[in-house]
This record gives C-alpha cells, structure tokens and sequence, in this order.
C-alpha cells in the first residue's frame, strides 16, 4: 500500500512537471526522453527495493536513491509554481464567469514563462544532485582550526590531530580517489589521526577491499578510533544472533588489521617529553532510536579531573545529553554522524545552512560551551544518496595551542 501511494504521488508531481516541458517546447522526443527517464528512475528504485536480495544500502540500491533524488527534487518545483498558477487560474476563470460573462468557464491556458521559470528553477537542484554524485562526494577538503586551552600540558602546544569520520566503505567505488583521500589526509603529517566511527555501512567484509588503503595512515602517535551506529550491524537482518556478534568480533578485528587503536569506552594515553594527554573512546551512544552502547563512566575510569582529555564520540547528541556537563571535563570532543546531510550551503567564515540542523544542534564544524569543545566532522564517505552537495567530505585538522585565545 505504501507503495502503491508513493508511485500515486510521484505520477501527480510527474503530470505537473510534464505541462512545463509540454508548455515550453513542441518537440514530441523530448517529451519522450523525459518520460523514458523519469520512469526509469521510478522503476530502478522499485526493483532495488523489492526485487533486489542484497541487504543494506548497496551500491545498485544507493545509485536507484541517487536517480530518484535528481528526478524526485525538481518534480516538487514543478508542482509547486505550476500548482500555485494553476490556483491563480482558477481565480481568474471564476471571476470571468461570476462577473464578467456568465455562462461558459474560461479558464485562461497557462503562461509559458511560468513554465519556464519552473524550468530554470528546477534545473539547479537537477544539475546539483548529478554533479554531486560524480564529482561532489570525492570532493575532498581539509578544514583547519586552532584552539587555545590554558591548561594544555607544554610538551603538546602546537599538537595537530587529524579527524577523519564516517568512512561507510560499502559505498566506495573508485580506489583511485579514495586514494587521493589517504594520501591527503597524510600529507597533514598531524601528531595523531583519530576516527570517530562507522567504518562500514552494515558488514566488516565492506572493508576487504579497502583494509590495505586505511592501513596505510600514518601518524606520529599512530591511530585510534571508535565505533559508529552502522557499525553494530543493526540495520540488517542476521540468520542469527550469534552471526550479527561474530560481524562485529570481525569488524573489531578489521580496526586492529589496520593498526588502528579501537577504544570500547577506554582510554589511552599520550605522552610527550614527560607529560600527557588522554584519549578517552566511548561507543556508540545516540538520541532516538540509536544504538546506546556508549558508557563514559567506564571510559574514564581512572582517569583525574585535571588531566588534558580529547574525547571521541561518534553521534555528537551524547556530546549535548552528557558530555558537556560532565564534572571529568572533557576539553574536547570529537564527532561525526550527521555527514551534515550531504546536501547544505556553507559559506566559510558567514553563513551554513542543511536541512540536519533542525535534527542536531551540532551538526557541522566547532561549537564551544562551557569552556569545552566540539568538533562535529562532516564524514569522509557517503551513505544512501551516493553524493554530496554543498557540504563537501571532510579532513579535519585541529592544533592545540596553549595559552588565553588572542582577541
């Protein structure tokens, strides 16, 4: 039944988009090709969805979302203009007939600038969700920051970490550019690289393919890392429990194959000319319906209120719901999750705007409360959608600095 409403409602916005094309141009092979396409899209997305065995958000299943978005989004400015006239229409048909000359409606035809408005309009989101499933999602860019903290041991002033999140490797599909997104993010030549969860989308053997790419950063004091939601294996079914637990031994052991440090609410330190700094990992612990694992006081056990701590927590919301408050204080926390949609505007420095901000207060970038820090990274992969737009895969790179900020 849902479906049968969901292909109701996307033949009603079809309809509206075909009077644009249908007012604008008398080419009977363009009509064509729209409908060709716009069913096909239609079509690919139903048989990944019913038809197709392969559990998770497949690469065939994340394309079908990927051609439904680009036709779905530009039908919705379709409707809305060519509806909003068509109520203008009516308006003055009514009036005709009620004032003017009654007997017979005369509803006036529509107005081909309104059309092609509509398509000029729809046109940008078409064109955006295209590039950004085959340029956008390998965008790669590396956001610096400095932050000053007072009682940040000596020997770490001037210490840089690089943040990478939300790998989600069941979506890779090009080694050449994952590629270049290693070797950017170790050209950072930061102190030490820390992963704030979701390795996979749903399965450890999403990563065979790219455990010799990810073991190969390099950093100083090495790598530590966390679990995400995806990586529990909660979003697909398992012939059993027992199988579901030995995914997640499995993906655990993918993390160690790496050389990568996996903290399950534990913490490591870092020492450096005499002093140290904690690198406390919790699990994954998220508002809603999301995996609740995390356990910061386990994680901190033994840990003094004094010590200088960086935190990594994969879903930012423990961040508002615990670890802002915390009496530990955590001086800074580092997160991921939101990918910030995968779709926004950001303007460096002025303005940034994704529909996910209405979902998570953090949901891009650094936020300060308390005096204490976090820094919500915007992911590295791709997750449903097979692309991003305006808000581009992130490399965060942060550099301690001791002393007051400057003014």
């Amino acid at each position: 039944m849902r479906w049968i409403i969901f292909v109701l409602l996307y033949i009603v916005l079809d309809i509206y988009a075909f009077q644009a094309f249908k007012t604008t141009t008398r080419h009977h092979w363009i009509y064509v090709i729209y409908l060709l396409l716009s069913l096909g899209a239609l079509a690919f997305l139903i048989y990944e969805f019913n038809f197709n065995d392969s559990q998770g958000l497949s690469g065939a299943k994340s394309y079908a979302i990927g051609f439904f978005l680009v036709f779905f989004v530009p039908k919705i400015i379709f409707f809305i203009l060519l509806f909003g006239e068509d109520i203008v229409r009516l308006f003055i048909g009514g009036y005709r007939k009620l004032a003017q000359s009654p007997g017979e409606f005369d509803m006036p035809s529509r107005r081909k600038f309104i059309s092609q408005i509509a398509l000029g309009i729809a046109a940008i989101p078409f064109a955006s969700l295209l590039y950004g499933m085959y340029q956008g999602r390998y965008n790669y860019k590396v956001l610096k920051y400095v932050l000053y903290f007072e009682d940040l041991p000596d020997a770490f002033d001037t210490y840089r970490i690089t943040q990478i999140s939300d790998i989600h490797s069941g979506s890779f599909d090009n080694p050449e550019k994952i590629k270049y997104g290693i070797d950017l993010i170790n050209e950072q030549e930061s102190n030490v690289i820390l992963f704030t969860g979701d390795l996979v989308n749903n399965k450890a053997s999403e990563m065979d393919p790219w455990k010799e790419f990810f073991g190969g950063l390099k950093a100083e004091h090495g790598v530590f890392s966390v679990l995400g939601n995806h990586d529990y294996g909660d979003y697909v079914a398992w012939e059993s429990a027992e199988a579901k637990k030995q995914n997640l031994e499995a993906l655990k052991n993918v993390h160690r194959e790496m050389g990568w440090r996996l903290l399950l609410n534990e913490h490591e330190f870092i020492e450096k000319n005499g002093e140290k700094i904690a690198i406390v990992g919790v699990e994954n612990w998220g508002i809603g319906g999301f995996k609740k694992a995390g356990d910061l006081d386990k994680a901190a056990n033994g840990l003094k209120k004094e010590d200088f701590k960086v935190l990594l927590s994969h879903d930012p919301s423990y961040w508002q719901e615990r670890i802002k408050k915390d009496p530990q204080h955590y001086h800074l926390t580092l997160s991921g999750h939101t990918h910030g949609m995968q779709f926004g505007i950001e303007i460096p420095g002025w303005f940034k705007w994704s529909p996910v901000q209405y979902r998570y207060e953090n949901w891009a970038g650094i936020y300060e409360e308390f005096g204490r820090f976090i820094n919500v990274n915007r992911g590295f992969g791709f997750l449903a959608y097979p692309g991003r737009v305006g808000i581009w895969p992130e490399v965060s790179v942060i550099e301690l600095r001791k002393g007051p900020k400057p003014v």
